[in-house]
């Protein structure tokens, strides 16, 4: 079991940027990929980006790319999201979730394990 916690999330303008942080219970943090979703009002979840348990690769969405950084510190339990160069099509509210037995870079949310409550970015234009 992994309970998960986001934090970070606000109000920013276009341009700007912002650092979201997943903390994680549990001693089997470093056992499970960990990644970013974001779900916009009437959207579907989508994926924003994923790495392995060791922080070795990362897996990006191409809307974010370039832009957006994936990390973890698994002596901390936690994963970064930062975010550069923020647009408005960026808001949404933003997920992380733990996954284990399954490819690190997969987009399905259906196939994360578990998730966080979310935490509200808001770009403005």
């Amino acid at each position: 079991q992994v309970q998960l916690v986001e934090s970070g999330g606000g109000l920013v303008q276009a341009g700007g940027s912002l650092r979201l942080s997943c903390a994680a219970s549990g001693r089997t943090f470093s056992s499970y990929h960990m990644s970013w979703f974001r779900q916009a009002p009437g959207k579907e979840r989508e994926f924003v980006a994923s790495i392995t348990t060791s922080g070795g690769s990362t897996y990006y969405a191409e809307s974010v790319k370039g832009r957006f950084t994936i990390s973890r510190d698994n002596a901390k339990n936690a994963v970064y999201l930062q975010m550069n160069i923020l647009k408005s099509d960026d808001t949404a509210v933003y997920y992380c979730a733990a996954g284990r037995g399954i490819l690190a870079g997969t987009k399905r949310p259906d196939l994360w394990n578990y998730w966080g409550q979310g935490t509200q970015v808001t770009v403005s234009s």
